[in-house]
């Protein structure tokens, strides 16, 4: 299990697996949208939490088709499927990798671009502290979007289709964590609910995963 989640850590830098992606984009989106709403403080301000989720989230999704597809394609998927390592850990590994390449680097990057976007001084640590809780989640659901896509030619764009309706409760949940925290309410209900379905996707998305792979090789 430590062996593939090395082995996909190194193809995912070497072969720009999202890593540098995910951040490149991610900055584009702080950086442009006070270009395009204006440098008012209050306004920006007022639409920081928001915007830094959906950054995140859209980050996330640029790398999700590679999570199986190029072991798909070399065969490798199909020896993993017969290896003595269960289906299930094999994709829970590959949401992990995905997770270390792309959500930690956002959730670290996300108070940098903070600033640009002039984000409220309280709400920095709720920022980090809910793009730590929801982004596992939003690499599990989309390895269970690229397991269900996984051998269809040019499936990106299904997979996106399949994964940004599952993704919403994690958006509402995560920007209103910010928001609560920004303005010094109380984050405990958005907060919970949204370690809830972390906590859900991690525990089913993986079994739900498994079988549709094993489906696709069929």
């Amino acid at each position: 299990m430590i062996a593939l989640l090395i082995r996909d850590l190194r193809l995912a830098f070497r072969a720009g697996g999202g890593f540098g992606l995910g951040l490149a984009f991610f900055l584009l989106v702080a950086v442009l949208v006070p270009l395009g709403v204006g440098p008012e403080g209050a306004t920006l301000a007022k639409i920081a939490p928001g915007i830094l989720w959906v950054g995140a989230l859209l980050a996330c999704l640029l790398s999700l088709d590679r999570i199986f597809a190029l072991d798909f394609e070399d065969g490798s998927l199909d020896l993993l499927a017969t290896s003595p390592i269960p289906l299930e850990g094999v994709v829970a590994i590959k949401a992990l990798a995905h997770w270390l390449v792309t959500g930690l680097p956002l959730t670290l990057a996300a108070p940098v671009l903070g600033v640009l976007l002039n984000l409220p001084g309280p709400g920095y640590l709720w920022l980090v502290v809910s793009l730590a809780a929801g982004t596992p989640a939003l690499s599990v659901i989309g390895a269970f979007g690229a397991a269900l896509t996984v051998g269809i030619k040019r499936g990106g764009l299904l997979l996106s289709l399949l994964v940004l309706p599952l993704y919403v409760p994690t958006l509402i949940f995560g920007a209103e964590v910010v928001k609560r925290g920004a303005a010094g309410a109380d984050v405990s209900v958005p907060l919970l609910l949204l370690a809830g379905i972390t906590a859900g996707a991690l525990a089913l998305l993986p079994f739900a995963a498994a079988a549709a792979i094993r489906v696709n090789l069929r």
